[in-house]
């Protein structure tokens, strides 16, 4: 029988969690969270997800984050804590439109045996590429709309009360206040980018992350250094110089790099298009947010990040 690198690795996580089992080890470290006395025992895939269920779970909620800041979900594979901490959990949370590849098989060799949540039901998707595997159902990056992110939050509120009808006002309650700050968020982006004149909102960045974003506050998709939904795919040379002709004939001002993505590519496009690179503690938040501790490091300080840093680098 021959297995896949992906297979491999989880029939692998499974043998180390059995070997330190054995050997009384502590497995509960790394990725996995003790469930708190009396809450409900969470897994969220990614930083956005966690933290809209820390906002509407609050306190009744033990939430282990299974990606963490700064690294890309598109290629992620499962760790044995990992594996470990969905077994236990009640609720598996995920973002859904094949972000998580590799979520099902983890589910079924941890033995989990609740729930699992699709942040994505109900939000109105962009086309994918049908001739990849992951985003062939539809753009995943949906968080980046923040009218999507109220969906998915309250997606999780109702998936909390069915879990844990005990705290159903309090769920109702954090799902409340959570969903104007979300309100506010889109209102300030809006008005933020409103003082932008049209012909200066204009995007290159790392990879198409962004088309939700775009599309809600009209600005102008002229490329991405890495063209796809995903991380995986590099430019041609005959794309390269395809980038740089359309940067330099729109009149585009800078490639935008992003936190979870080397900048290495983007700056050597740049200088060949004559354009800045914004990177560095301005690099946007693509796939992930900020580190845990940092205003970047939850879904409203990374979205006004950002907002802000886009239309300083546009506006200039």
């Amino acid at each position: 029988m021959t297995l896949s690198i992906r297979t491999l690795g989880t029939v692998l996580a499974i043998a180390a969690i059995g070997a330190a089992a054995g050997c009384g080890a502590n497995t509960g470290t790394g990725t996995a969270t003790a469930a708190k006395s009396g809450t409900v025992a969470v897994i969220a895939t990614t930083p956005e997800v966690a933290d809209f269920t820390r906002n509407v779970g609050g306190d009744a909620v033990s939430v282990t984050q299974i990606i963490k800041p700064n690294v890309d979900p598109h290629d992620y594979e499962p760790t044995p804590a990992d594996i470990q901490a969905i077994g236990a959990a009640k609720l598996v949370i995920k973002n859904g439109v094949g972000l998580e590849e590799w979520l099902d098989d983890t589910i079924s060799s941890a033995g989990f045996k609740g729930t699992v949540v699709d942040t994505s039901q109900g939000v109105a998707l962009r086309k994918g590429d049908p001739g990849d595997e992951e985003t062939k159902d539809g753009d995943p990056h949906i968080w980046h709309n923040p009218r999507n992110a109220k969906i998915m939050a309250e997606n999780i509120e109702k998936a909390l009360i069915t879990a844990d009808p005990g705290h159903a006002d309090a769920y109702r309650a954090n799902f409340q206040t959570y969903a104007a700050k979300l309100d506010k968020l889109d209102a300030d982006n809006e008005r933020k980018f409103a003082a932008l004149p049209a012909g200066d909102r204009k995007l290159v960045t790392n990879h198409d992350a962004f088309g939700y974003y775009i599309d809600r506050y009209q600005l102008q998709f002229v490329g991405a250094v890495t063209p796809s939904l995903d991380t995986s795919a590099e430019l041609s040379a005959t794309q390269i110089n395809d980038l740089v002709a359309k940067i330099k004939a729109s009149g585009t001002k800078a490639i935008f790099s992003e936190s979870s993505l080397p900048p290495k590519a983007a700056e050597a496009i740049a200088r060949q298009a004559g354009v800045k690179v914004v990177g560095g503690e301005d690099a946007l938040y693509g796939d992930s947010l900020g580190p845990e501790g940092t205003p970047q490091g939850t879904y409203l300080g990374a979205e006004e990040h950002n907002t802000d840093t886009i239309v300083a680098a546009l506006g200039g």
